[in-house]
């Protein structure tokens, strides 16, 4: 007797996958093995055939396959411990794996999902569907490997320094703390070695641009090659494994930017470990450099601070060895300098400028808000805008936040600075009278430090209902503080979006597994960082906005491109639907009265590209 199968596959007529995915069906029954086969093969795929739990492991270790077909109730190994056995492996981890069972209980599905399956079905199996639901699962197994590849790339970009691919400075202060934390648990030491290249600026001024950018890929290669004489680099910081059991020194060389490194040092037995290091980078930077035809000679200096002699924390360490940097500087430069305590005046500096930031918040003119405008992409007009604090110091002149913020925040002056600026821009905004319209919107951004502090919702919610304000507040927090604490952070917004607060990502994809998590946060807006903006023009930066685009637009969220500044940089984000543009090709921060005038002008010649 014959056997006639009939298929009635309701996806027959769409585009067949780009080359054939194999299947590995593993069942001990014949029957199953060939209508799973019949089915399959019909629907264009490769099939390969495994009686029990042992063949199917060796056909999937000899044979990659892309998806497999697994049943449950097999001799010798059951198809749980051959899932389990499979997700074990490396290549194994990703792999789409459905597994047929013939139990009616939900104990078994739970097992199967508990040992790594993907998907289920009971039996007796629906033949007809079979081939649509093992397409699906291939192409959820596609989108989500290209997910993945996109987290890749946005991490690469995020911490490595794309001109020398050394780790950058956002992953320096990752790793630096990691490392000073497991100083402190196996009572260990450790350096860090700050190098500044003397008058580099003699240097990069005749060669340009670009060449002084070659050069500095020069000089990270001869540091890196010659640190590996002394020790190899240190594992992947975001690998998860014991380091109490690495003994051996490592060495890790980063770029934090321009013409600086730093090199972190670990499990060294002493000293003079790190004097030898130093005595090299500068025999290395001093050795002859004939570079494009011309002759180099270059120095530097370094600063060097050890843990825990100078500290475990990583501010003091950072600190310290910028202090001996500036002090091997200030002795000739060409040398090194180890931190120590004759050489604290920057401690003095630091106590003196959180007394003055004390001052200014009780002054009337030392601090003030400016106000970056936000460009709408369609209408043309200012949407909203960022508010930024400014200090103005009687005797130091203009103070960088970037110097004032993490001062407050070191002095538990933040949560004080954070109740001035939301009183200075309701005052600002009252000021104008019903100058400014009630539609645009006001962002203004959170310390790390705030949204961690237990009271900080209390807080926030009296501070929102004793303004005046008409106008939505827009509250940026950065990535990294949201997902450092993914489930405390969820309940802490969906509890201020229920207060009235709209919500945004500031740096958006510089952090941990937002793509993975955005869904579930309510947030109104990203702001892409301006770093990605900065890389536009070349492929590897294009892919990487527009990824954050379609991402968006598929959540329907708002996306800010902070940090434009060219017009091609404006139309690439405006032809891959990017809503709101902010940056100096627009507006620099300005007073609020300034804002004022420019609510009428049209700014869509700026980005817009007149199609011929």
């Amino acid at each position: 007797m014959s056997l006639e199968i009939v298929l009635t596959d309701p996806i027959d007529n769409e585009k067949p996958l780009d080359a054939p995915a194999t299947i590995l069906v593993c069942d001990d029954d014949p029957t199953v093995r060939l209508l799973a086969r019949e089915c399959l093969e019909s629907a264009g795929m490769a099939v390969l055939e495994a009686i029990d739990g042992q063949e199917a492991l060796a056909l999937f270790a000899q044979q990659q396959p892309d998806l497999i077909f697994l049943d449950v109730d097999m001799p010798r190994l059951n198809g749980f411990a051959v899932c389990k056995a499979i997700r074990q492996t490396e290549k194994g981890q990703n792999v789409p794996i459905l597994i047929a069972t013939g139990a009616n209980g939900n104990s078994s599905i739970d097992q199967g999902f508990e040992a790594g399956a993907t998907q289920y079905k009971t039996k007796p199996i629906n033949w007809a569907l079979l081939s649509r639901d093992v397409k699906y699962m291939l192409r959820a197994a596609e989108a989500f490997a290209a997910l993945k590849a996109q987290q890749v790339q946005l991490r690469t970009l995020a911490y490595y320094d794309p001109l020398t691919s050394l780790p950058n400075r956002r992953s320096f202060v990752d790793q630096l703390t990691q490392s000073l934390d497991e100083t402190v648990a196996h009572q260990r030491s450790m350096g860090l070695l700050m190098v500044d290249l003397d008058h580099f600026k003699r240097i990069h001024d005749p060669l340009g641009e670009a060449l002084s950018d070659s050069l500095l890929r020069v000089v990270a290669t001869r540091l890196e090659e010659r640190l590996r004489e002394f020790a190899p680099r240190g594992p992947d910081p975001h690998e998860t494994i014991d380091r109490g059991d690495l003994k051996e020194m490592t060495i890790d060389l980063m770029r934090p930017g321009g013409d600086e490194f730093n090199i972190i040092v670990r499990n060294i037995e002493s000293s003079q470990a790190l004097t030898a290091i130093a005595t090299m980078i500068l025999e290395a930077l001093n050795a002859p450099l004939i570079f494009r035809e011309n002759h180099l000679v270059l120095s530097a200096s370094v600063g060097i601070a050890v843990a825990p002699e100078n500290g475990v924390e990583s501010e003091a360490i950072i600190r310290r060895a910028n202090i001996a940097l500036s002090a091997a500087k200030l002795s000739g430069r060409n040398r090194y300098r180890f931190y120590d305590d004759s050489l604290a005046d920057d401690a003095e500096r630091k106590l003196r400028l959180e007394a003055d930031l004390r001052d200014a918040l009780e002054s009337p003119d030392q601090l003030f808000m400016v106000y970056q405008p936000q460009v709408d992409t369609q209408s043309g007009r200012i949407s909203g805008v960022e508010a930024l604090v400014r200090w103005s110091h009687p005797e130091l002149g203009a103070i960088s936040p970037a110097l004032f913020a993490p001062l407050a925040e070191g002095s538990g002056l933040i949560s004080q600075l954070g109740d001035w600026i939301f009183k200075r821009v309701d005052t600002d905004i009252q000021s104008l009278k019903a100058a400014f319209p009630s539609h645009l919107t006001i962002s203004i951004n959170l310390s790390p430090l705030q949204f961690t502090q237990a009271n900080f919702l209390e807080t926030l919610k009296v501070r929102l209902s004793e303004l005046q304000l008409n106008n939505e507040i827009e509250l940026e927090l950065t990535e990294g503080v949201i997902m450092s604490d993914a489930d405390d952070s969820l309940l802490k917004l969906h509890e201020l979006r229920k207060a009235g607060f709209r919500l945004a990502i500031d740096d958006f994809g510089t952090g941990y597994s937002s793509l993975s998590y955005l869904k579930d946060f309510p947030v109104n807006t990203l702001k892409i960082d301006q770093a990605f903006v900065a890389n536009l023009g070349n492929e590897s930066g294009n892919s990487i906005v527009r990824a954050i685009l379609a991402l968006a637009e598929a959540l329907n969220l708002d996306v800010v491109a902070e940090g434009v500044e060219t017009q091609e940089q404006a139309h690439f984000l405006t032809r891959h639907h990017c809503n709101i543009l902010q940056g100096f090709l627009l507006a620099k921060p300005i007073p609020l009265p300034k804002v004022i005038e420019m609510l009428d002008v049209d700014f869509s010649h700026m980005y817009r590209i007149e199609e011929s």
